[in-house]
């Protein structure tokens, strides 16, 4: 598949670069999607929710009347679960909402949800972005360039730059991440992904070793 390459200011340099078919070209797997998405979501969950039970609330544990002549129903103490103030029946404990996947399955999601973005043209190479320092507005006037100003996109780098990181944070619809970070969710939650030229060579030269 090949890519145009465009620089800063929106414009075709000459170049393209060779994004292999096999990941790119790959016939998608909608349901492996799910599953990574769902694994992803789930992971987000601290699971941290609790509630008392009967044995944990405070409250005298004597019996409120006696069993029978009362008119009454049969009652216990003031921490049954009936009364204002008393234990929780069934109430959730903490637990991890972890989902296992195979690491196979998870590759194959990935592959499917950038595949996906192939088949819609919302995969954008743009030449290396370099910066004395930090500015924001200069990255912004960049999305202009690529007509992605409007647009929630992934920008992907083949290594941590502290200037564009910086630059990146600040602006709401976009995600900065590095290529070894990228996972299903991400893909699939942005419009449009913005590889930089040395990120979209190292698919190349990874399928290349693999040959």
């Amino acid at each position: 598949m090949q890519v145009e390459v465009l620089n800063t200011n929106g414009k075709a340099t000459g170049r393209t670069v060779e994004l292999p078919e096999e990941i790119f070209g790959a016939e998608p797997n909608n349901h492996v999607i799910y599953l990574a998405v769902k694994q992803y979501l789930a992971a987000q969950r601290q699971g941290t929710h609790k509630v008392k039970t009967r044995a944990e609330v405070q409250g005298a544990s004597r019996k409120l009347h006696r069993q029978k002549g009362t008119g009454g129903s049969r009652k216990g103490n003031i921490r049954n679960p009936l009364y204002k103030g008393g234990g929780t029946i069934f109430g959730p404990k903490p637990h991890s909402y972890d989902i296992k996947l195979n690491r196979k399955v998870k590759d194959l999601a990935k592959i499917s949800a950038l595949s996906h973005k192939a088949k819609e043209n919302a995969i954008v190479v743009v030449e290396d972005i370099t910066m004395d320092k930090p500015k924001t507005k200069t990255f912004v006037d960049i999305l202009g360039n690529l007509k992605l100003a409007d647009k929630k996109s992934m920008f992907i780098m083949p290594e941590y730059n502290d200037n564009v990181q910086m630059s990146i944070r600040n602006v709401p619809s976009v995600l900065g991440v590095l290529l070894s970070d990228i996972n299903t969710y991400d893909i699939v939650n942005s419009e449009v992904l913005v590889l930089t030229e040395s990120a979209a060579k190292i698919f190349t030269d990874e399928d290349k070793a693999e040959a």
